[in-house]
């Protein structure tokens, strides 16, 4: 009789048991709930900065001049253009796909094809900055986004840095 020939596959390691998902953690895009409040000084938009760390407010300022979105962070007030809203939203249909938000102060320079340089170029709607005040112009694609997503125009991605956002 002949030997039995050795085996040369490789033996299955046992099955590991998976650990369970965590169910309380959202993932990085998952789109947040709607802002509370209506949008006034007496009631602003209670929003979150894209990856989620800092905690802000908007409201509406019609009676400014001129009219206003007033973004207020901490102690501090920024203004945008009151057409920032439906600017920003008809540029991002026209765009098509997800854009980068590109955020930056006024005193550096917004990269190229994100949110931000369209806040600043001469090619958008009010040909320059949504900003109204100097030394604190920039940041339109940090703040602007979450507004228009709690507002149902947009999707923006929740990562902690590179976020993105499209019209919806």
């Amino acid at each position: 009789m002949a030997p039995a020939k050795k085996s040369t596959a490789k033996k299955a390691k046992p099955a590991t048991k998976a650990k369970p998902a965590a169910t309380s953690a959202k993932p990085a895009t998952a789109r947040p709930a709607k802002a509370s409040g209506d949008g006034t000084k007496a009631k602003p938009w209670k929003l979150k900065t894209p990856p989620g760390t800092s905690d802000y407010q908007m409201y509406l300022a019609e009676d400014a001049d001129p009219p206003a979105i007033i973004c207020v962070v901490g102690t501090t007030e920024l203004r945008y253009h009151r057409g920032a809203i439906e600017d920003l939203h008809a540029m991002l249909k026209k765009h098509g796909d997800w854009m980068p938000l590109g955020s930056a102060d006024e005193q550096k320079p917004a990269a190229a094809g994100t949110v931000e340089e369209w806040g600043r170029s001469a090619k958008n709607p009010v040909k320059g900055w949504y900003g109204l005040k100097k030394g604190l112009r920039g940041r339109f694609g940090m703040y602007m986004p979450p507004l228009l997503e709690a507002l149902g125009l947009a999707e923006v991605t929740h990562d902690a840095k590179n976020n993105r956002m499209r019209a919806i």
